[in-house]
């Protein structure tokens, strides 16, 4: 039985009562027609529980847009859909196609603040975001009383005397699903190790997003990008109204998994009885950064699980880079959940361990 409306029905139940199912969940393949965004190819998504998004295969099977019973989740930038031709990947000019949304891939070879690696000049979170897809396919098909959505295509970051990568993306949801399942290959198809360096910027916006707001994540212990945030070393779970010229703060968090080996963060605001639950494997994502912007029109928290503590550089003289062998494969596991109303609430709390709320 799917629950649809506040009841329970099979299958026959409810194409008994609608024409066609895309009455109450579909998934449709559109190409976006004006201005910066011209020529980009989307994916709208709906489900009977109220879960919409936007999937974006010309922009790296990214995630623009998210909404739940018509609450926006993701904060959206200035700048929009904006077409992968418009990529400048020079220092900081990757924000000028930055769109937010409820995520954007950093990577795959490089990600994190400008630096030079081995002579090699690298900008602002890599390429991936910008790359588009091929081989993308939208399936739509009934599971007993479930009617289910996935959506999949791959990403190649290649050039000649380059790392030849592919990254696989499969979406998935279903009719009566609050969750969006995302399942990641990175594959080697070159012949050297590469580098292998992957962030989830997962961009929360109003009003999910408000001073009522607390981040809810089991911080063993926080390290800090900058002194701005070092000195509110106790305010990283804590948000502020919108703050004119207010300078961003970024944290690594350390997590501790729990019994799953997995990782649950929570953003949560108690005020509009609603949530949304970010959860992933502690060994595929060793580390978590939190990006707090509380900027006028710039808005947004970035919790952000992945597998760099800094530029490639940095990483490099560090010792801790990640390289990815000729034929290896890696898989990135990544699970975003909507919570809603008090009693939901409450269990989830509840079910949490070894967070901040204990």
């Amino acid at each position: 039985m799917a629950e649809l409306f506040g009841t329970n029905l099979s299958r026959a139940e409810i194409l008994a009562r609608v024409g066609d199912i895309s009455q109450i969940c579909d998934a449709r393949r559109m190409t976006l027609s004006e201005g910066r965004a011209s020529g980009v190819e989307i994916v709208e998504v709906y489900t009977g529980s109220g879960l919409r998004f936007t999937v974006v295969p010309s922009r790296g099977m990214d995630i623009s847009h998210a909404s739940f019973q018509g609450i926006p989740l993701a904060w959206r930038s200035s700048v929009g859909e904006t077409s992968p031709f418009l990529f400048q990947p020079e220092g900081y000019e990757w924000l000028r196609s930055f769109f937010g949304g409820l995520l954007t891939t950093c990577g795959m070879t490089y990600a994190s603040h400008p630096c030079e690696d081995e002579g090699e000049s690298l900008g602002l979170h890599g390429r991936v975001s910008n790359i588009p897809a091929e081989d993308v396919s939208v399936t739509k098909r009934w599971i007993e009383d479930d009617f289910h959505i996935n959506i999949s295509g791959t990403v190649r970051e290649v050039g000649v005397l380059k790392s030849n990568l592919s990254l696989t993306r499969r979406i998935s949801t279903s009719m009566s699903s609050r969750i969006i399942r995302i399942a990641d290959t990175v594959t080697n198809h070159g012949f050297v190790p590469s580098p292998l360096m992957m962030l989830y910027h997962i961009n929360s916006g109003w009003p999910l997003l408000s001073e009522t707001t607390r981040l809810v994540a089991p911080v063993r212990s926080s390290t800090y990008f900058d002194p701005r945030a070092e000195k509110e070393a106790d305010q990283w779970s804590r948000f502020d109204a919108p703050v004119a010229d207010y300078a961003e703060r970024c944290y690594l968090h350390d997590m501790e998994p729990n019994t799953n080996g997995n990782i649950d963060v929570l953003v949560l605001n108690e005020e509009r009885e609603i949530g949304m639950m970010i959860t992933y494997p502690k060994r595929e994502f060793p580390s978590f950064i939190e990006w707090k912007m509380m900027g006028t029109g710039e808005y947004v928290l970035g919790t952000e699980p992945g597998n760099i503590t800094g530029n490639r550089a940095d990483m490099r003289s560090a010792g801790n880079l990640e390289m990815i062998d000729p034929g290896a494969q890696r898989t990135f596991h990544l699970d975003i959940s909507v919570i809603a109303g008090k009693n939901e609430i409450k269990t989830c709390l509840s079910a949490l361990s070894n967070t901040n709320e204990e």
